[in-house]
C-alpha cells in the first residue's frame, strides 16, 4: 500500500513554487486559485521573501496549492493519505472530499483565522529532537507550554508563548538533543487558536463534503474516518488541538503501508518516516526532478498489489 502525505506549515522556502510552475497547465492552474481565493499564489511562490512566506495567512494556502500542483503531476491512487496539520486539507482534497477550488478557499479561510488569532499574543513554536514523551510532555506542562505536535521518531514540538519558549530553550528536558525554533507565526494547535475554530466552523457550513474515496488518516487520533462530514468536522477542532503524527504513522503500519510519497515541499514527513517506519520506502517530491522516481515508486507499487 502506498500513502500520499502532505505536510504542514514550516516546509515552505522561498522560491520553492518556481520550477513547478514550468510544467504544462501549471501556471493556468495557480492563477485559476488565485482568484478564487484572493491571493497571489505565484507571486508568493516564486518572488517573495521568507517572511513574506512565513505569515499564516499566505503560508498555508500556498503550502495547500504546492501539494495540490505536484500530486496533479503524477497519476497516482493511494491506498491512503494523510497530511499534517494544514496538509490535511490538502490531504482531503486528495481523497475527493474537497475539489482543490473547496480546499483552497477552506485552506484561506483557516490562515486569515489564524493569523488573526495569533495577533493576540506573541507565540510561537519550537522542536525539540530526542527525549521520551513521558519525560518531555511534563516539563512542558511545568512550563505552560503545549506538547502542539506528537511526531513520533524522538520529536514533539512545544507551543507557546515567546517568553514561555524560551524558557524551554534555557530548561531543555532531560534527553532533549536540541530545540529549534520553527518558521511559523503562532502557537498552533493550542488554545491560543480557539478564536479560529469558530470562524473555520462557520467556513464549513458552507461545504458539501463527499466522503472519502480512500482512507484518510486523521491528525486528531491516528484513526482513519469514513465520512466527509467527520473529516470536515475535524478539519475544524483540529486547530486548537495537538496533531498526533506519531498516531498517524501507526496506523500506516497497521494498514500495511509499504511506500510513503511526499507531496511538494517535501522532506519533514519522509524523514519522520525514515526513523519511525523501517522497511517503508519513501520519496518526497521537492521539484519536478523527483517525479519520474516518484512515478517508479507508483508504478512498482501498482505491480505489487496488481
Amino acid at each position: 500500500m502506498l500513502v500520499l502525505v502532505a505536510p504542514g506549515q514550516g516546509a515552505q522556502t522561498p522560491g520553492f513554487l518556481t520550477p513547478w510552475l514550468e510544467l504544462p497547465g501549471a501556471a493556468d492552474r495557480l492563477a485559476a486559485w488565485s482568484d478564487a481565493i484572493g491571493l497571489d499564489l505565484a507571486h508568493y511562490g516564486t518572488q517573495a521573501d521568507a517572511d513574506a512566506i512565513r505569515d499564516t495567512a499566505v503560508a498555508q494556502p500556498l503550502l495547500v496549492a504546492a501539494g495540490l500542483l505536484s500530486a496533479s503531476a503524477l497519476e497516482v491512487t493511494p491506498g491512503a493519505v494523510a497530511g499534517h496539520s494544514v496538509g490535511e486539507i490538502t490531504a482531503a482534497a486528495f481523497a475527493g472530499v474537497l475539489d482543490d477550488t473547496a480546499a483552497l478557499q477552506l485552506v484561506r479561510k483557516r490562515g486569515l483565522a489564524m493569523a488573526e488569532a495569533a495577533a493576540v499574543t506573541q507565540t510561537g513554536m519550537s522542536a525539540m529532537l530526542g527525549g521520551d514523551p513521558e519525560t518531555v510532555v511534563p516539563h512542558l506542562e511545568k512550563l505552560g507550554l503545549t506538547p502542539a505536535n506528537v511526531n513520533g521518531a524522538g520529536q514533539i514540538v512545544a507551543a507557546g508563548t515567546v517568553e514561555q519558549l524560551a524558557a524551554l530553550a534555557e530548561d531543555k528536558p532531560e534527553g532533549v538533543r536540541r530545540v529549534v525554533p520553527l518558521q511559523v507565526a503562532g502557537a498552533f494547535h493550542t488554545r491560543h487558536m480557539a478564536p479560529a475554530v469558530e470562524k473555520l466552523a462557520e467556513a464549513a457550513q458552507a461545504l458539501t463534503p463527499a466522503d472519502p474515496a480512500v482512507a484518510y488518516v486523521s491528525n486528531k487520533d491516528g484513526q482513519t474516518v469514513e465520512t466527509g462530514a467527520e473529516v470536515l468536522a475535524r478539519l475544524v477542532g483540529q486547530v486548537a488541538n495537538p496533531v498526533r503524527w506519531d498516531l498517524c504513522m501507526e496506523t500506516f503500519q497497521k494498514l500495511g503501508v509499504t511506500a510513503l510519497l511526499e507531496v511538494c515541499p517535501g522532506g519533514t514527513l519522509t524523514g519522520l518516516a525514515k526513523r519511525a517506519l523501517p522497511g517503508v520506502k519513501t520519496l518526497a517530491l521537492k521539484t519536478p526532478d523527483d517525479l519520474d522516481a516518484a512515478r517508479e515508486l507508483i508504478a512498482e507499487h501498482a505491480e505489487q498489489t496488481a
